[in-house]
């Protein structure tokens, strides 16, 4: 890679991770046969956050709200847009059978995604537990809903969010983390499979971007101080073998100082994103973890 290209794709991945990027939406709750709303609710600091809400039915039952990953949105990954290989992740699949199991589905894009409201920069969980925390609330607001029965699955930053946001005072009865990870790890990591031996270094330098936009650092991230904090949320961790960005030591770290916590799934895959697909692939494991749990 020529300098002059290494430094326009370092600007750019620079740019996905200080602002994102939102995908389109192109898949619904319909393509599995589901009925949703089109909902509308604001994250605790008042950003406009939009989503679908898949009824199981009108009795009072649990309910589970996913919560996307760096630049996804409320349906998943759809592969191709950005400038690295990724795959196709989806999330109706799993929709679909919690919603047979009888539990309701909130799926919504945070701030910055999908058609969501803006709250730059990306923080990768800190701030985005805002939106996760306003996706609880509104839960609450549903009679549908059994307030005391509300689970989430996290997937990547999602994970995070949702640990920053239990920790901060959001109720949860259960949580699924899918490959969260330390920024700091995550972003050298990625830099030095994307931009070679020196990339880490430039990834650093979004250290100096954060501190002038006045955000939680980069450097500073650590989801594993949240984790302490959650307190009688049961936490399943996956994370796995594969994974060239994220790494199984820091997520068992996680588990370690979960009061609650399950321990670690380590799920075979030759990637980051295969990784993911334990959300499609293990959906019935996924039900069983909310049913048993919540």
């Amino acid at each position: 890679m020529s300098d002059q290209r290494g430094l326009r794709k370092l600007m750019h991945l620079t740019n996905l991770m200080v602002y994102g990027d939102r995908q389109p939406i192109t898949r619904t709750p319909a393509d599995v046969g589901l009925a949703f709303e089109e909902v509308a609710f604001p994250a605790t600091d008042g950003v406009d956050l939009r989503g679908w809400f898949v009824p199981a039915g009108d009795a009072k039952a649990p309910a589970v709200v996913w919560v996307h990953g760096w630049l996804w949105n409320r349906a998943g990954n759809a592969a191709g847009r950005v400038p690295f290989v990724d795959r196709d992740v989806e999330f109706l699949t799993a929709t679909k059978a919690l919603h047979d199991a009888g539990i309701h589905v909130l799926m919504f894009d945070l701030a910055n995604h999908g058609e969501s409201g803006k709250r730059p920069p990306l923080t990768h969980g800190v701030w985005e537990a805002r939106d996760a925390a306003g996706a609880v609330k509104y839960l609450h607001s549903r009679p549908e809903v059994d307030r005391d029965r509300i689970g989430v699955i996290g997937t990547s930053a999602g994970g995070n969010t949702a640990m920053y946001a239990i920790a901060g005072g959001t109720p949860v009865k259960a949580l699924l983390s899918i490959q969260p990870t330390k920024l700091k790890v995550f972003n050298r990591n990625f830099a030095r499979t994307e931009l070679g031996p020196f990339g880490p270094a430039g990834a650093s330098s979004t250290n100096i971007v954060y501190f002038f936009m006045r955000a939680p650092l980069p450097m500073r991230h650590d989801p594993g101080i949240p984790a302490r904090k959650l307190g009688d949320t049961v936490v399943q961790y996956v994370q796995g073998t594969g994974d060239p960005w994220g790494e199984m030591g820091i997520v068992e770290g996680f588990s370690r100082v979960t009061p609650h916590s399950l321990g670690v799934i380590a799920y075979p895959s030759t990637g980051r994103y295969e990784g993911y697909q334990y959300v499609t692939k293990e959906a019935g494991a996924v039900v069983d973890f909310f049913t048993t749990h919540l």
